[in-house]
């Protein structure tokens, strides 16, 4: 059970849950890549000892090609299956992969860079394509000032740049109707550099949140005075008297202007006037 922040809480607080998120999700595809590499990788031929084993095989119908009887392997007719099968696993694990830990990338610095404009985000936002599928967006991060792990983020930002750059490069080469010799070498090589593009995001995208609380640090602090600042104002109001409980200053001892003083004697009796008395 994750510890997801109250409905209440600051904007802030939500908005590291939805970064989380994405780190979640990206974490989920890269177990499921790892777990379609170990199935592929299980049934290389270079791996495997096949039975040589034969059973025979023909058609119900009893004529054409298959009317005769012919020897089939099924220990390696099973295999031949499962690498298809397993690789064309792979392929979508590794697809999902990749866009899953560039979204995490992305969110994370597109997150810090609307903190660092001053908005308030509770939430990452992407568009959405024609198939309802979240768009990356940019994923570089900017003035991060003397944050410990600048540098490491830097660098990180320009390994995921250039392995997505030699994947579109690769891609385009595969594109073309006619591809050259040293540009096939080219193709080859930019398209298993860029193998490791879904591992670098995802390591990105975890610097990246790190960083994401760093330049939360003064929008937390600021909450923290406005907090202090409203409680302080709330003790104060409780502290004052009621309205109806502070006495209005012309009705006290206003009745010593128009009523005989008394003796002083506490019974009660009214002093002497200079007209009269016992």
């Amino acid at each position: 059970m994750y510890n997801l922040a109250p409905a209440n809480a600051p904007w802030f607080e939500h908005l590291i849950d939805s970064v989380r998120a994405l780190g979640e999700a990206a974490r989920e595809w890269q177990l499921a890549d790892q777990s379609a590499r170990l199935l592929e990788a299980g049934v290389e031929l270079e791996r495997r000892n096949l039975h040589e084993g034969k059973i025979l095989v023909k058609g119900s119908e009893g004529r054409g090609w298959d009317s005769n009887p012919r020897r089939r392997g099924p220990h390696e007719h099973a295999v031949f299956d499962l690498q298809k099968i397993y690789m064309e696993h792979r392929f979508v694990t590794r697809r999902n992969y990749e866009h899953a830990a560039l979204l995490y990338a992305s969110g994370a610095a597109r997150a810090i860079a609307q903190v660092q404009a001053g908005e308030q985000p509770e939430r990452v936002l992407f568009t959405i394509d024609a198939d309802r599928i979240p768009m990356v967006g940019g994923y570089k991060i900017n003035a991060l000032g003397n944050y410990v792990d600048a540098k490491k983020i830097a660098a990180a930002y320009g390994q995921v740049l250039r392995m997505d750059q030699a994947g579109e490069y690769a891609e385009h080469l595969a594109g073309r109707e006619y591809v050259a010799d040293h540009e096939a070498s080219e193709m080859f090589e930019a398209g298993v550099y860029a193998q490791g593009l879904p591992d670098a995001a995802y390591a990105y995208g975890r610097l990246a949140e790190d960083a994401l609380q760093f330049v939360l640090l003064g929008p937390r602090e600021t909450h923290r005075k406005e907090l202090a600042e409203r409680r302080a104002a709330e003790q104060q109001a409780q502290a004052a008297p009621e309205s109806s409980d502070v006495a209005d200053p012309e009705d006290v001892f206003d009745y010593g202007m128009d009523r005989e003083p008394f003796d002083g004697h506490g019974d009660g009796q009214q002093a002497a006037t200079e007209d009269g008395g016992e």
